[in-house]
């Protein structure tokens, strides 16, 4: 910009696609005090999103979250602008279109002949690169990405995404008007994915291959991230509800734009169902069937009736074998304190990213009489157990009516490295890491955008450290020993961090 002379707040915005996105986007900027232009190509589509906008509006009004006065002056900052020319006036431009490279060059070059010098050009793509779509313009340094989540006026979040030739003022410029719109602004590098999206990948990716090796269910996966995990839905439900057309594409898409990272790598199981038509609750049919728009889930599993036995422990963490110790005791059950177990005995493991057989071989015991237990993040709403391919009947059912003694729902998983807990959250945090190692964004803007874009219970790196980020790496590490995949790697952020005892979150 001209002599590095600060620029005037944005007052006129146009809009070009007024679906979703770029009708909630022009919501927002009217309630802060902007000019909006609508544009779209579609007959009918800006008097059906003003129609929409105009609603909402009036609802406020009714419940009284909104006064009349203010309910007209937002009306009439909403304008058609019936062609492209009608934007010329605009000093900022968001285009909402189709998720297609060469159609949103198109409609750039074409906006940066009729606009004044100083406007900007603004892109609300999820998915494609904003140098890309910059480097047909004539001047990429007025190029931004603006990228907003559905629905816009309730995800208090917005991505400014600067090309590698975006003008820094320009960025500044859009950040102040995406505050001023009242929503967080996370300042993200331009990399596939961008910030939120890329944070995400972990989440599903890691369920649908702990689904894949049939460790268990995706019922059961989801009660254990819910429950345990804090997380507002399980990943099999999310999926339901975004739709499989749209997540797997995107998981491809991030996959592939990243050159095949491991940590990134889709399912076959996705492709598989999407290929069936089993996109979710759209086709009333994916992970869950759905009844009237609600999934029909089964009932928790009843406990089996098991006399008290003999318990003992081995418990390597002397929090988690204490926590243990009191369930048993408030169960009633005997408690064993010699150093090996009698015949007898249910044998209690708390292994973090081992599975339960490698732990007991690894501690000499009796497979068949050994349970793993997730102790990562305690015994308060579920449990999740956890057997060796030995484990005797008894032992299993032994062990679930002591966990399920005081009513707390519990899960019995196949043996897996790591429990479904400790895998997701690992991976959470390790691709949160990689995020920070990066660059993408500063560790506070990666925290606060995720727990605000994907209503996580904490953002990635801020719950590597609620978990204690030297577990998690112990669990990163014997993932990748026990499987091989480079998936499991630890990020230089995280081993770092967590070798010098340092938080994930310090820069």
């Amino acid at each position: 910009m001209p002599n590095g002379t600060p620029l005037a707040p944005f007052q006129t915005l146009g809009i070009v696609g007024t679906g979703a996105m770029g009708r909630g986007i022009a919501q927002i900027a009217a309630q802060a005090g902007l000019s909006v232009y609508l544009h779209d190509l579609c007959e009918g589509a800006v008097d059906e999103a003003r129609d929409f906008i105009v609603g909402m509006w009036s609802r406020g009004v009714e419940k009284k979250r909104l006064s009349e006065a203010d309910a007209e002056r937002y009306r009439a900052s909403l304008k058609e602008a019936v062609s492209l020319a009608d934007l010329a006036g605009c000093d900022i431009v968001v285009e909402a279109i189709v998720e297609k490279l060469e159609a949103k060059q198109s409609l750039f070059t074409e906006l940066e002949e009729m606009l004044d010098e100083q406007a900007v050009l603004a892109t609300n793509t999820s998915s494609l690169s904003v140098t890309a779509i910059a480097s047909a313009c004539r001047r990429p340094e007025r190029v931004i990405g603006f990228h907003f989540f559905n629905p816009v006026p309730l995800m208090k979040i917005v991505e400014v995404i600067p090309g590698l030739r975006t003008d820094p003022e320009v960025a500044e410029r859009v950040e102040a008007l995406g505050q001023a719109m009242g929503h967080f602004t996370a300042r993200a590098t331009d990399t596939p994915g961008f910030l939120v999206n890329h944070a995400g990948r972990a989440f599903g990716t890691e369920a649908l291959r702990i689904l894949g090796e049939s460790v268990t269910d995706h019922v059961t996966i989801d009660r254990i991230l819910v429950d345990q995990g804090g997380f507002r839905m399980g990943p099999f439900a999310l999926l339901d509800l975004t739709g499989l057309d749209v997540s797997h594409a995107v998981m491809e898409s991030i996959y592939h734009q990243y050159y095949e990272e491991p940590r990134f790598r889709p399912s076959p199981l996705t492709r598989q169902r999407l290929i069936a038509g089993l996109l979710g609750r759209k086709s009333g049919e994916g992970f869950y069937r759905y009844v009237e728009g609600k999934p029909q889930l089964p009932d928790e599993p009843p406990l089996p009736q098991a006399e008290p036995r003999p318990v003992w422990i081995g418990a390597e963490d002397g929090d988690a074998r204490q926590q243990l110790s009191d369930l048993v005791h408030s169960a009633g059950w005997p408690l064993e304190s010699s150093a090996a177990p009698s015949a007898e005995a249910l044998c209690l493991l708390a292994p973090l990213g081992e599975d339960a057989t490698g732990c007991a071989l690894r501690l000499g015991l009796p497979a068949e009489r050994c349970v793993a237990v997730d102790m990562l993040a305690g015994l308060d709403k579920r449990r999740s157990l956890m057997t060796t391919p030995a484990t005797r009947s008894e032992i299993r059912d032994a062990a679930t009516a002591l966990f399920g003694h005081d009513g707390t729902p519990v899960s019995v998983i196949n043996d897996s490295n790591g429990f479904v807990l400790q895998r997701v959250v690992a991976c959470i945090v390790n691709v949160g890491c990689e995020i920070a190692q990066q660059s993408v964004a500063e560790p506070q803007t990666i925290d606060r955008a995720v727990e605000l874009g994907l209503g996580y219970p904490r953002g990635p790196l801020a719950m590597g450290d609620h978990y204690d980020s030297r577990r998690i790496l112990a669990i990163l590490d014997n993932l990748l020993v026990a499987t091989g995949d480079p998936r499991y790697r630890a990020s230089p952020w995280l081993r770092r961090r967590a070798s010098l005892g340092l938080p994930l979150t310090a820069a």
